[in-house]
């Protein structure tokens, strides 16, 4: 991965929350974020006294130099969304002026952390199909805004590979959203819950109350054990 290439767009807690369907018996568990980003769930985990490893490829890079991508592609990504407002449902984050504030006061909070969770080994440089943990390891595992949404970019086997170090490393994993970035349900969520019941996963899709992408109303559950 090049920083150039990454587009930093970090989620707050309370859309985890919301996301996910977390309850506080949910953020009590041993944890894991897949495909974190500057999200600053971590951050708000740790304060929280939680158990919280977040993974991403972003994460091979300094605090200095994500601060400085987020300067820079912020204002691109702010155009882009105005351009594509009638995408989305402004109810809980009421005008893309809104987004931005909630996106950049959740990677302030992501960066002003991220020091101290590298040490503290809560930001691991990963990436799926490959995490570098043992079987079993976490309680939960959330994965948001990447396999699913990026149909186009990642080929079914790629999600299915995805889908099964998931299931290796947690006792329940959760996928938000389940739409691809046309709106539409991605064209590989059958066959990967297929393949997932081969394996003797328990897959189910259970409604969230969070809805900002319109139709994204469904999160993948799956029980590998």
């Amino acid at each position: 991965m090049k920083l150039d290439s990454v587009v930093p767009w970090g989620r707050s807690f309370q859309e985890y929350r919301s996301i996910f369907s977390l309850s506080e018996g949910d953020l009590q568990k041993k944890l894991l974020g897949c495909g974190d980003g500057p999200a600053c769930f971590n951050a708000e985990v740790t304060l929280r006294g939680g158990n919280v490893v977040s993974v991403d490829p972003v994460y091979q890079f300094s605090g200095d130099q994500i601060r400085s991508r987020i300067d820079e592609v912020y204002p691109q990504i702010m155009s882009q969304m105005e351009q594509n407002a009638e995408s989305y449902i402004w109810e809980s984050i009421k005008d893309v002026a809104e987004l931005g504030k909630v996106r950049m006061d959740a990677m302030q909070q992501f960066l002003s952390d991220y020091d101290a969770g590298l040490e503290a080994g809560r930001y691991t440089c990963a990436s799926l199909p490959y995490l570098p943990f043992d079987d079993q390891q976490f309680e939960l595992a959330l994965c948001s805004h990447f396999l699913f949404l990026y149909s186009e970019h990642f080929d079914l086997e790629q999600h299915i590979q995805g889908m099964r170090e998931l299931c290796r490393v947690a006792t329940e994993v959760r996928v938000y959203p389940l739409l691809s970035l046309d709106g539409k349900q991605s064209k590989h969520l059958s066959a990967v819950i297929e393949a997932l019941a081969g394996d003797g996963v328990r897959t189910s899709l259970q409604p969230v109350d969070y809805q900002f992408q319109k139709g994204a109303t469904e999160m993948l559950v799956a029980n590998p054990v």
